[in-house]
């Protein structure tokens, strides 16, 4: 057995990092896959809009139904058994997805996936929140947002290239064992907090008492302090300013969900008469957008302006802007133009979601940071659980031209993403930041 306890703490907590972060980049490629490989899967698997939505939305379904618990789980049976456990099953759904031969099994595949994947990010916040402070979180966050664009970023064009040479199937497959090796170190290597390994907790640089709830880890709190799940959760729930923010992540993240996972590649190649490479290429500006957006964003909100609420804001307005130029010219966008919409869906709508997860996290303590993370969680993978195939339906509504969907059909799926970016640029206004006693004062 490896002796962990004889790690350096700062490159310890790096390791740790960067092995959810490979995690969260294959979460990433199996969430938006479907868009680049969705024309090849409707003819292989004789399926249309309406039914590829749901193949893609097989996803978002158990994604979403499982962030509750993953926040129970995270907080109680701990972080690292969880993802090690769920990511063997989405090994499992991606082998499946990838040697199906019907609608059905393809569907069973993907919602084995999304039910494996599922447990990633929220464990992921749990444990940062243990070996970084709180002046780190948000750009950590960041950080990971940025890697799991570059999931995103494989999914585009190194996945068209693979589906034009070895089709759909084999990378599905391939990403199965991936994900397997990944569970596997997470097992060896990432610990749920220092205290699991000997080494002191992490306090805050805000806190001038080091046994400060917000600076120590789980098993270092007094008994009386630890609520029951039920009560913790409608701590949660009762909150009035947990619902702005969670609105805002659940409109927010449900527009890239919808046009990066599933529609965005259909709507260039058939407006557009784009290859799927060349479809790929301009997605893979959401993939950069996120990348380099995510950690800038976060550093902001860490260090340079020190405050939250302005940097969603400010996101929300121009992520505005863009869906009312993505529904305004649905047909009529110049290639420069679609490539600036791409980037401003990974930043605005993807960047700045770290922002967003860690005024959650600033609202509640951190004992059950986990389960308030993943109550916000389940809003946008519901979200795009119902944007999926709502817009497929949509599309199938204005029928085709020949084997393509209508200009005027694409117009009219994104007035749902315009709906949405208003009502998140609205709740943006009614979030709280920052302050960490609202839950015991109220």
């Amino acid at each position: 057995m490896i002796n962990l306890s004889k790690f350096d703490f700062k490159k310890y907590r790096l390791l740790i990092f960067l092995i959810i972060g490979i995690g969260y980049l294959l979460v990433f490629f199996h969430r938006v896959a479907p868009a680049v490989v969705a024309i090849d899967m409707m003819s292989d698997l004789n399926a249309g809009a309406v039914l590829i939505g749901f193949l893609a939305s097989g996803y978002f379904y158990p994604y979403a139904i499982m962030q509750l618990p993953t926040g129970i789980l995270s907080d109680t049976w701990g972080a690292r058994k969880t993802i090690t456990l769920f990511f063997l099953i989405a090994s499992i759904g991606s082998v499946v997805l990838g040697l199906s031969m019907n609608i059905t099994s393809a569907i069973i595949g993907r919602v084995l996936v999304g039910f494996g994947v599922s447990t990633l990010y929220v464990c992921a916040l749990k444990i940062y929140s243990q070996w970084y402070r709180e002046d780190e979180f948000a750009t950590m966050t960041g950080f990971l947002i940025a890697i799991g664009g570059i999931g995103l970023l494989i999914s585009t064009v190194p996945l068209a290239i693979m589906s034009n040479h070895m089709g759909w199937r084999i990378p599905f497959i391939l990403t199965g064992g991936i994900t397997l090796i990944i569970g596997l170190l997470v097992w060896i290597f990432v610990r749920n907090s220092p205290a699991d390994i000997g080494m002191p907790p992490v306090v805050n640089n805000n806190s001038s008492n080091p046994h400060d709830p917000l600076s120590v880890t789980k098993n270092n709190q007094p008994k009386s302090q630890k609520a029951s799940i039920i009560d913790n959760s409608f701590k949660i729930l009762r909150l009035k300013y947990f619902w702005p923010v969670s609105i805002w992540i659940f409109c927010t993240m449900g527009i890239y969900l919808a046009f990066s996972g599933l529609w965005g590649g259909p709507y260039l190649i058939q407006i557009y008469k784009m290859t799927k490479v060349e479809a790929s290429r301009v997605l893979s500006m959401i993939a950069i957008g996120m990348i380099f957006g995510g950690p800038i964003i976060g550093f902001f909100s860490d260090k340079v302006l020190k405050r939250r609420k302005i940097v969603v804001n400010v996101s929300s307005g121009i992520l505005l802007a863009t869906m009312i130029f993505l529904f305004s010219c649905t047909s009529n966008i110049p290639i420069f133009g679609l490539y600036l919409i791409c980037l401003g869906i990974g930043i605005f709508s993807v960047g700045t979601v770290s922002v967003g997860y860690a005024l959650v996290k600033d609202l509640f303590p951190i004992e059950i940071a986990g389960t308030a993370t993943g109550i916000a969680n389940f809003f946008p993978f519901l979200m795009g659980a119902l944007y999926q195939p709502l817009m497929g339906y949509i599309l199938e509504l204005n029928g085709k031209v020949g084997d393509s969907y209508t200009a005027i059909g694409y117009h009219n799926a994104f007035l749902v993403l315009l709906i949405s970016s208003i009502i998140a640029f609205i709740a943006s206004f009614f979030i709280k930041e920052n302050n960490n006693k609202l839950v015991r004062n109220s």
